[in-house]
């Protein structure tokens, strides 16, 4: 998918055209990913319930009769320990670089404000709105009394409480991303989606699987490549590797009689097959790449690119 990068517009629009790009920002695990799923109505990025499952900014394009917003969903907000952690930093503060607006997200299963994400909104310049996610699992009380938090430590900022998973007022997030809207030309053709690749998001369905059947540092210690993507029209063949840190980590990720790695990549597969429309044959295998995490030659070759 080709990209078109920002400040180099589409032109033959009318002059009343609005087009800009929205940073998703947030703590981990408050729901990011989901909330830009619920807004472009289709799924683009992987979820889970665990902590800081996004490593990448994926975008996500909507394209209306007179408008285009250009979403980024970016890994959650933390103070990195290595290498990895570091990568994925720079890809929210790439995301902030290029925003037009903003979309912090916090949760309402905690009290008060969310202190980085607090720091990032005092230094931004563009619009904000501040989108208190996950009132499904609060109270109205709760909610109300986060929202007077957000208020107090920000006076003027716009606040607007969601829930993400069961798409409950959604809505008003996009009226406010179409009412604050810059008049620009489209950045991207109509019918583009996304900018990552179909071998991206076959890797990061198949990570999204090993999140959700394994648990302690496994997911973390885990990274897919693509080895081989072959497409025809009836099957589309996909081999992957996947790397993890140590042997151990190995064993684990295969399990007994290698029973773990087929859940992951039947699971997988049927994911891949909604997703692209048509027959999936994947081929797993599962290698070991000492401290891959914390090396910056591997990241790069494994695909982590700031």
């Amino acid at each position: 998918m080709e990209e078109i990068e920002k400040g180099l517009p589409i032109s033959g629009f009318p002059a009343d055209y609005q087009a800009g790009f929205v940073a998703i920002i947030g703590r981990p695990n408050v729901g990011k990913s989901t909330l830009m799923n619920a807004l472009m109505g289709e799924k683009l990025s992987i979820t889970s319930h665990k902590a800081s499952t996004t490593r990448h900014r994926i975008f996500g394009i909507i394209t209306g009769e007179n408008f285009q917003l250009v979403y980024s969903d970016t890994p959650g907000l933390i103070s990195p320990a290595y290498e990895l952690q570091k990568n994925m930093m720079q890809q929210v503060n790439m995301a902030l670089e290029d925003a037009d607006l903003i979309l912090a997200i916090t949760d309402d299963l905690k009290p008060g404000t969310d202190e980085e994400l607090l720091e990032v909104l005092k230094r931004t310049e563009v619009p904000a709105l501040l989108v208190i996610n996950k009132i499904d699992k609060s109270t109205q009380e709760k909610t109300k009394e986060k929202m007077e938090a957000w208020k107090m430590a920000m006076p003027g900022l716009e606040v607007i409480a969601v829930s993400a998973l069961e798409t409950f007022n959604v809505e008003g997030v996009f009226a406010w991303l179409r009412e604050k809207l810059p008049t620009h030309p489209p950045y991207y053709p109509a019918d583009q989606l996304t900018e990552q690749s179909e071998r991206f998001f076959a890797a990061e369905m198949i990570r999204e699987q090993v999140f959700h059947h394994l648990e302690k540092e496994i997911p973390y210690s885990t990274t897919v490549q693509i080895e081989l993507f072959k497409d025809s029209e009836d099957l589309l063949r996909i081999s992957a590797l996947l790397y993890v840190e140590r042997n151990s980590q190995k064993a684990i990720l295969l399990g007994h009689q290698g029973k773990t790695i087929k859940k992951i990549a039947t699971t997988a597969r049927l994911e891949m097959e909604k997703f692209f429309g048509k027959k999936v044959f994947l081929e797993t295998y599962v290698k070991v790449e000492e401290d891959w995490r914390k090396n910056k030659n591997k990241l790069k070759r494994l695909g982590y690119e700031a």
